[in-house]
């Protein structure tokens, strides 16, 4: 059997804001076409960790490879085109209210790339067929439920047809039956698309509907990675307590 690629190598990074730790000497390695997900509880790190993996900071000690480059190291030029290769699903959706669905999806495709908008408008149809959002092209964000948004969202980061997609809590703010919709189509695009899904959430279902690995935070560490077997069988009661969502155990809750 031949030796998975590694996409994307987080190497002993350490960030610090305000004299307080973050991040304190995280290394994880995403292999290409997995869907791996990043859990832990609020002030963990975790969407520290999603901003350095993007490369919008740069870490204080250690560093970020992706595809065997260092993102700290790039020029604008390189950076640029490394970015493309990325797609981000925001928590909040993040679509511009002033214009439609199609205008929303559009806009990586009309901002990085010189194609017809006629080649584009075809481009994003295409996109809300694969979240099934198909006919909805001209609807504004308003008129759309919050599991639509999250789809229109979605259907906006793999525009540019990205290798690496990543998702911060994809699922904040959905009920649970929106919720598992969501998540059977982030298995779907990554299976039909051969993407690589790096997903940050901490809902415990999520994780486990979803995730091949599994990370978990805690106080700027990884404690542990594995698959969602091996996480839930972890012997680690910090990960015990946290996946059982349980009050009594080392995680201090009025601290955390």
């Amino acid at each position: 059997m031949s030796e998975r690629k590694v996409i994307l190598a987080v190497q002993n990074i350490t960030k610090s804001f305000g004299g307080r730790k973050v991040l304190d000497g995280i290394s994880v390695e995403i292999y290409q076409g997995e869907i791996f997900v990043i859990m832990g509880g609020s002030g963990c790190g975790k969407s520290t960790l999603l901003r350095h993996m993007i490369g919008s900071i740069k870490p204080d000690s250690g560093r970020v490879l992706f595809d065997g480059k260092d993102l700290s190291k790039l020029s604008e030029a390189e950076e640029e085109k490394m970015k493309r290769r990325f797609g981000m699903s925001f928590q909040s959706s993040a679509l511009l209210d002033y214009m439609n669905v199609e205008e929303n999806v559009s806009l990586p495709l009309s901002e990085h790339t010189s194609l017809d908008p006629k080649v584009i408008s075809i481009i994003v149809k295409m996109k809300l067929g694969l979240v099934g959002l198909q006919g909805f092209d001209h609807l504004m964000p308003s008129m759309l439920s919050g599991g639509m948004r999250k789809r229109v969202g979605l259907a906006r980061a793999i525009a540019m047809d990205p290798e690496v997609v990543f998702y911060d809590e994809p699922t904040a703010g959905l009920d649970p039956v929106v919720c598992a919709v969501v998540d059977k189509l982030i298995v779907d695009l990554s299976k039909k698309l051969l993407l690589t899904s790096v997903v940050v959430t901490h809902n415990m279902e999520s994780v486990f509907r979803i995730a091949d690995r599994v990370a978990m935070l805690h106080k700027g560490k990884v404690l542990e990675i594995g698959t969602p077997e091996q996480i839930k069988n972890s012997k680690n009661p910090i990960v015990q307590q946290f996946i059982k969502g349980e009050i009594e155990g080392p995680i201090n809750v009025i601290e955390e």
